[in-house]
């Protein structure tokens, strides 16, 4: 093996539309997750559960998002980021390869959001693997305190001769933080714009795949179709070789 397909997808927890228009869409994300075929998928904003979407859709799935989103033969990681009045919600990872172990990380900056890092330990062709799952805040200034947070867990539980992925929604629409991404080693696609948000006329590069000990091949944004529907994010998917 010497590749590795990674996606990072914000799935806008299943439904899209407000109020009475509202409109469930975690089983079509379902098909799309499953049309991938990816190594590993890095989700957010995925519901752990939530009894007023229970009441309200008669076909809300009796398991967890990230369970239900699983394709057969993939195991599902999923960790809360906040807890709401209804439910939870947070970052969620599904491989088709081995879970060594995994952590969560509290890195919310103020009361206002709820933000966590999720940290999964892969074995891929009996070598480890490190992923970590980011959904950053809506303030530059939270943001860059969160990258310093994620370098001091990495320092603490990622080993720097292992391979490593940060994936996930970073908010940072003006690559604001490629600088701080960069002092930890994390490198990401040089001079190309993979525009995710808003799905129905991207503009914004919010989401981001870095990688430390993996070289960047390609990446892309899937468009047309019913891509615009399933989230208020388009997801990115990208090629990494193992160095």
């Amino acid at each position: 093996m010497t590749s590795l397909r990674v996606v990072t997808y914000n799935i806008h927890k299943g439904v899209q539309g407000l109020g009475p228009a509202s409109r469930l869409e975690i089983h079509n994300l379902m098909q799309a997750v499953q049309g991938f075929e990816a190594d590993v998928v890095c989700l957010q904003e995925v519901r752990g559960f939530n009894r007023q979407m229970q009441k309200r859709f008669a076909h809300w799935p009796g398991v967890g998002q990230a369970t239900h989103l699983a394709p057969p033969g993939y195991e599902a990681v999923y960790r809360t980021n906040a807890v709401t009045r209804h439910g939870e919600h947070g970052n969620a990872l599904l491989t088709r390869w081995p879970v060594l172990g995994h952590g969560h990380h509290d890195v919310s900056d103020h009361r206002f959001e709820q933000r966590g890092l999720l940290h999964v330990r892969l074995e891929v062709k009996g070598a480890p693997l490190h992923v970590v799952v980011a959904h950053l805040g809506l303030i530059h200034a939270s943001r860059e305190r969160q990258v310093q947070q994620i370098g001091a867990m990495l320092e603490r539980e990622v080993p720097a001769d292992e391979p490593l992925v940060v994936a996930g929604d970073f908010n940072d629409w003006g690559e604001r933080l490629h600088e701080a991404m960069a002092a930890l080693g994390l490198l990401t696609f040089e001079n190309i714009r993979h525009a995710t948000y808003p799905s129905r006329l991207p503009l914004l590069h919010l989401d981001r795949i870095y990688t430390r000990g993996l070289r960047p091949l390609s990446a892309h944004v899937p468009h047309g179709g019913n891509w615009a529907r399933l989230s208020d994010h388009l997801p990115l998917i990208a090629e990494l070789a193992f160095e």
